[in-house]
């Protein structure tokens, strides 16, 4: 890649002042991407185990053409480090041009995984010299903010997929087999009651904000919340056991009409990555007895709402989440607690726990815009506005999910029949 000139920028303390605030976020986030991906060969990287999944090699690569695309090609005097990759590593950004097709990103032989790191270090030191000399200004700094929060949820996908993808190897080899296991035992299960209230959910508009929100978690606005009661955590395995002893995946009274068709189609009869000897579960550590007493994941929304069905309670609508969740400080099981896998938590105080990490929390809200929603202007309004169909939000991260990355306001989605993520499940009911 040819090397040219920074572009000076105007002064500004207050830019420089960002600048000097992103470049150790942008170099330990890409720092950790690199210790996710080193346990993989150049073979695993290039598994594509479904459609709804990506290589690892791909996430490396389209993380790092986001910030040469959306960053370094602001300056019209950049030359890419190699313009063909621009239409390998797009993703869905249909503005910005062409691009490979999702489902055939596992075909992708060549680049190599050796020359996807040399772009990787190419690009990344690119970045950082430009946030050292203060050469980008602050639509530019705004982009590499989005871009560390862009790369940090392809971190998690990177985990997801692998696991998925070692999952259906005949062979089902461990990601990783010195993952550290913990065990705490599980809180009694306790309801958390809430009046009738008008709320305000959601975050203030980036980048007019102080802190970073993607534009799907905007306006802010009031909602009224009806009187309620959550559960003071998740639903754990030996729970979810219960529904499948009594015969939940067998009686379709449980379930809405598309969840029993998916079930009778696809024949599950237990979350994904549960093990038919009723004992067991696929980690990233590879096979292990399953925590009894840790929340349950790998559940579809359809699986999560027949449980709640079954149990007489619902799933949280997000709003009742988010007013859980406000105020309380966003700690847990993350991914850089090293475990990447969901823990049990004998400790409970009064109020909620595992709100953050561990599992994502399936509600029982569509993903559908806010009152006053309006997507980010440009190519980057196709980040997440145009999904808003067939969708439903997800709350609270995972434990493959960067503790920087997540806050209350936080709005993942997934469509219904998904389940090869850390997802799981919170109990509500009303209250009368």
């Amino acid at each position: 890649m040819a090397m040219h000139a920074i572009a000076p920028v105007d002064a500004s303390p207050q830019r420089d002042a960002r600048s000097a605030l992103l470049l150790p976020q942008f170099l330990d986030m890409r720092a950790l991407t690199r210790t996710l991906a080193a346990p993989l060969g150049a073979e695993d990287a290039m598994v594509q185990s479904m459609d709804d999944a990506s290589p690892a090699k791909w996430h490396l690569a389209h993380t790092t053409w986001f910030f040469e695309r959306f960053v370094l090609a602001r300056d019209p005097r950049y030359q890419a480090f190699d313009p063909a990759w621009d239409y390998l590593f797009n993703s869905y950004y249909n503005s910005a041009g062409p691009m490979h097709a999702r489902a055939r990103r596992g075909m992708l032989s060549r680049p190599s995984l050796a020359q996807v790191w040399d772009y990787r270090k190419a690009v990344e030191a690119t970045m950082a010299e430009r946030l050292r000399q203060r050469a980008l200004d602050e639509e530019a700094l705004d982009i590499v903010q989005l871009g560390i929060q862009h790369e940090q949820q392809h971190q998690e996908l990177l985990l997801t997929d692998i696991r998925h993808a070692l999952w259906s190897n005949p062979l089902q080899p461990a990601y990783r087999e010195d993952l550290p296991v913990e065990r705490a035992g599980r809180a009694p299960l306790r309801w958390c009651a809430r009046d009738e209230q008008i709320v305000e959910i959601g975050a203030a508009a980036w980048p007019a904000a102080d802190a970073f929100a993607y534009d799907n978690e905007s306006p802010r606005h009031r909602t009224l919340v009806a009187a309620h009661a959550l559960a003071n955590r998740p639903v754990s395995n030996a729970e979810f056991a219960a529904f499948i002893d009594a015969g939940g995946y067998r009686e379709p009274a449980h379930w809405l009409s598309d969840g029993w068709a998916t079930v009778r189609a696809r024949g599950w009869q237990r979350p994904l990555y549960w093990h038919e000897d009723g004992a067991c579960e696929f980690t990233l550590g590879g096979w292990r007895e399953r925590d009894p007493d840790a929340p349950v994941s790998g559940l579809s929304l359809f699986e999560a709402d027949a449980f709640a069905r079954w149990a007489g309670a619902r799933l949280p609508t997000e709003a009742e989440w988010e007013l859980a969740a406000s105020g309380v400080a966003a700690s847990g099981n993350f991914v850089e607690n090293g475990l990447l896998h969901p823990r049990s938590q004998a400790a409970a105080d009064a109020g909620m726990s595992q709100l953050f990490g561990d599992v994502w929390e399936w509600t029982g809200s569509a993903y559908l815009p806010y009152p006053g929603f309006v997507p980010w202007p440009g190519t980057l309004g196709e980040y997440n506005g145009k999904f808003m169909n067939a969708q439903w939000v997800l709350r609270g991260g995972s434990c493959a999910t960067s503790r920087t990355h997540i806050r209350p306001t936080y709005r993942n989605f997934f469509p219904s029949d998904a389940r090869w993520q850390f997802a799981g499940m919170r109990l509500a009911k009303d209250v009368t």
